[in-house]
């Protein structure tokens, strides 16, 4: 069997000294989508936040390995250059700073030295992933994020996502409140990721967005530790019944 692009084991994670992540352990192979549900607190956030490495969420024990190599060692830049992404709802403001100098540094700091692309190659490619995915042109000189609505920092996040195409990209809710047009562009960027280069992590707290991403595991977060694994038929069922007939730990003979 192939290596997992990532591979949590037995991670734990604390915010102030209080322990929110509680042994999480899951192994993702490229062209596959995990969908992570958890009613509020079960820690889906801390741990993607924890994986990225904010210096708020302390990682007190565990592995989480990024294409064999130790996440857990390497700063904040050499996890984005490594190809970890993280798309969350409210993403810092950048006044000054167009969205397309700054995907350009972006995209060319994680090609490395001596292979980044020359200003109007890079435009021509921003311009074409922003068609491709029905996105407002006008966003490639618009300051990064600033006076942006919610859909329009998620779209940026997506686009940002699509330019840079990470080995695992984690989406940290961002479908909450979401109109239906930004959650097309969502899933059609995920959709082509689907490849076995890269993989897809998508926190989230209903099913919206996963009726069109068609995620091949379904993951319940509960006490900061997955209770139940399944398929699409899992989040049917806690988008019907919620989150309390899910057995913490799960009976012997349950989905594990």
């Amino acid at each position: 069997m192939a290596q997992p692009l990532l591979q949590i084991c037995d991670l734990h994670v604390s915010v102030a000294g209080t322990p929110i992540v509680q042994g999480l352990s899951v192994a993702i192979q490229g062209g596959e989508v995990h969908a992570v549900m958890g009613p509020n607190g079960a820690g889906k956030s801390a741990f993607a936040q924890a994986l990225m490495g904010h210096p708020r969420y302390v990682v007190t024990s565990g592995k989480a390995l990024l294409d064999g190599k130790n996440l857990l060692k390497m700063t904040v830049d050499e996890r984005a250059r490594a190809g970890l992404f993280l798309a969350t709802q409210d993403p810092a403001e950048m006044a000054g700073v167009s969205n397309a100098n700054f995907m350009r540094l972006a995209v060319n700091a994680k090609r490395g030295d001596g292979n980044g692309l020359p200003v109007l190659q890079f435009h021509r490619h921003l311009m074409t992933k922003i068609k491709e995915l029905g996105i407002d042109p006008t966003f490639a000189e618009r300051y990064l994020n600033e006076g942006f609505s919610g859909g329009e920092k998620v779209r940026n996040e997506i686009l940002q996502m699509a330019l840079l195409k990470p080995r695992i990209a984690i989406l940290d809710e961002i479908d909450a409140g979401q109109d239906i047009d930004t959650l097309k562009i969502v899933a059609k960027a995920v959709q082509e990721m689907r490849t076995p280069e890269q993989g897809i992590v998508a926190i989230t707290q209903g099913t919206r967005l996963l009726e069109s991403i068609a995620p091949t595991h379904v993951h319940v977060l509960r006490g900061g530790r997955i209770v139940r694994t399944g398929g699409k038929q899992l989040a049917l069922q806690v988008e019907q019944n919620g989150y309390d007939w899910i057995d913490d730990p799960p009976r012997e003979g349950s989905s594990t």
